[in-house]
């Protein structure tokens, strides 16, 4: 990566014009404090942890939601629910490097596909929006909004928020303040459909996320559920260029899907990208 595409991307995260989309990568580095385990984030490790460490079928192994789906139609909803609070509200992690970098920047808007807290960590001591996906429920629509004002979450409607504050987009979920996941291909097909008719995304940040570009971290582009996702929560970015991606070895499909819809492919990995922008601040002349 050229120091100029490391210029663009900073000082754009710098402007709010550059938003950060975290993808499970980001926690390569956050491990069970006890025993020292790696937190379970992508699809894989995921389902090898919802299933007591075993492989599941391979026609499940392809991709987590449809291995979430399997053990729905078996042990029911609450099972998953309750597998994502053993695994992200009881298990104490190590801090992942990107949270502290994040902590450092405190961009004002930043999407976090992973079901973790760290995120959430970084702005505990500043008022914040928390905006979480939910499927599958009667109300038209598919998030629930909160104010945190410091100390705690409160439940809200859109329309009394303050959009200036810094907002924090957890599409699949979270543990706190109340525990909704995303996880089965139900939920995706559910809360993708309300996603595509505008039903999953707060009218103000509608309006916020207009010409934004998006920084990719740890976000893998070769299975359609996290693309479409991807591609509905990114609506309205800048027509000339949606942003960047990191893919130290992107397949075929991916090459031609990034190209497809604006995004430019960065040959490195969450590790490398932390050490190249430390690497740049430290170059940074002393004020």
């Amino acid at each position: 990566m050229s120091s100029n595409v490391i210029e663009e991307i900073l000082s754009g995260l710098y402007d709010n014009k550059v938003v950060p989309y975290l993808g499970p990568g980001v926690l390569f580095d956050a491990v069970n404090k006890a025993t020292g385990k790696p937190m379970p984030a992508d699809s894989e490790s995921l389902i090898y942890a919802m299933n007591d460490g075993k492989p599941m079928a391979p026609k499940l192994m392809y991709e987590f939601p449809r291995a979430a789906m399997n053990k729905e139609l078996k042990k029911g909803r609450n099972f998953l629910g309750q597998f994502f609070n053993r695994t992200y509200a009881e298990t104490e992690w190590t801090r992942a490097a990107i949270h502290d970098w994040l902590a450092e920047w405190k961009p004002n808007y930043i999407i976090d596909i992973n079901r973790d807290t760290q995120l959430q960590q970084s702005y505990a001591k500043e008022e914040h929006l928390l905006i979480c996906g939910i499927a599958r429920v009667s109300t038209g629509f598919r998030f629930k909004l909160y104010f945190y004002d410091g100390q705690s979450y409160f439940e809200t409607p859109q329309e009394q928020v303050n959009p200036k504050l810094p907002i924090l987009f957890k599409p699949m979920g979270t543990p706190l303040p109340d525990a909704n996941y995303i996880a089965s291909d139900a939920d995706y097909v559910d809360y993708i459909t309300e996603l595509m008719g505008g039903f999953a995304i707060p009218d103000f940040l509608k309006e916020y996320r207009k010409g934004k570009q998006y920084l990719l971290l740890g976000m893998p582009l070769n299975r359609d559920s996290e693309r479409m996702v991807m591609s509905d929560i990114t609506y309205g970015a800048m027509e000339s260029k949606r942003g960047w991606v990191l893919n130290k070895s992107p397949t075929p499909k991916e090459v031609r899907y990034c190209a497809k819809i604006g995004l430019e492919i960065i040959d490195m990995d969450v590790k490398e990208f932390l050490e190249c922008v430390s690497y740049a601040k430290e170059l940074e002349p002393s004020a």
